[in-house]
């Protein structure tokens, strides 16, 4: 995996962020989900490289990044904070301006990132989520089934850590990532021993805290641009699973993010929630089209 690609390590103001990057042309900065790593654009960074300076990166508390403590209302953990990692290590590698696309947290991060530093980002990719707004404000049975783990990771300290740490690391990956009619089938074995490597104490109290933030001071800062009629100016093409929780629940995905950002374009791929890794050709079809 990542072959051509260097490894390395950037200290930011709030964190050590673990990253790959190789291939040359324009800068482009790959942001995964939860509990995944960078490791879940495997299938398409290589082609990536041949066009564009490819940085995959280990978000904040997940991977081999560090986890900063949370702090009041898990504030070390909201995407405001993950994204400002994400700047400077884009500033390192001596790129101020740069493209992005994240899946899932990855994909919230980038969200805040085109909100907070309209200037950096000069095209966002998001791949099947629906802005937190949203969705804290239209819950449902339907959605509350399929997102346990929101409200679960959210539970105060160190509830859920403890539960989380009482299974094997395997089994829990088997359970969180299997979703129903679809499996396993598609991760790539080496892929999916990388996401039960790097679930240690480390990532659960990283991740739960970053569940713990988008209740609440993300949600905070998402309700003042809300009610400000801040929305996203650079393009963004919205990717989902037409088979995912997302693409099932929401309906028109699009017709939603219309409402958060100027220039909003994409349509849904045959493919279950985690999309890189299940239809990676088409998933690379987009993101070039749209990036070029």
């Amino acid at each position: 995996m990542f072959e051509g690609f260097e490894r390395t390590e950037i200290e930011t103001s709030g964190a050590r962020i673990h990253l790959r990057h190789g291939g040359k042309g324009p800068p482009l900065l790959l942001l995964h989900g939860n509990p995944m790593t960078h490791v879940m654009w495997h299938k398409i960074a290589g082609r990536l490289a041949r066009e564009f300076h490819v940085v995959a990166t280990d978000l904040r508390g997940y991977g081999d990044s560090s986890a900063p403590e949370a702090g009041e209302n898990s504030i070390n953990f909201s995407f405001r904070a993950m994204a400002q990692d994400q700047v400077e290590v884009m500033e390192r590698l001596g790129y101020r301006e740069f493209m992005v696309a994240g899946h899932d947290r990855g994909a919230r991060t980038t969200h805040r990132m085109c909100l907070d530093h309209p200037t950096r980002v000069k095209k966002a990719a998001l791949i099947d989520i629906l802005p937190n707004y949203h969705i804290w404000n239209h819950t449902s049975k339907q959605w509350a089934i399929g997102s346990w783990h929101w409200l679960f990771m959210a539970q105060p300290a160190d509830f859920p850590e403890r539960m989380m740490a009482s299974v094997p690391a395997q089994w829990f990956m088997e359970k969180k990532l299997s979703k129903p009619g679809i499996g396993l089938g598609f991760f790539d074995p080496e892929a999916f021993a990388e996401y039960v490597r790097c679930f240690t104490p480390k990532t659960i109290r990283g991740s739960c805290a970053d569940y713990r933030a988008c209740a609440t001071c993300d949600l905070e800062m998402d309700t003042a641009d809300r009610e400000a009629g801040r929305k996203v100016g650079c393009p963004l093409l919205v990717l989902w699973g037409a088979k995912s929780h997302t693409g099932r629940v929401y309906g028109d995905v699009l017709k939603i993010w219309r409402d958060y950002g100027t220039t909003v374009t994409g349509g849904p791929i045959e493919s279950g929630h985690y999309v890189p890794e299940e239809a990676p050709d088409a998933t690379y079809e987009k993101l070039v089209a749209f990036l070029r």
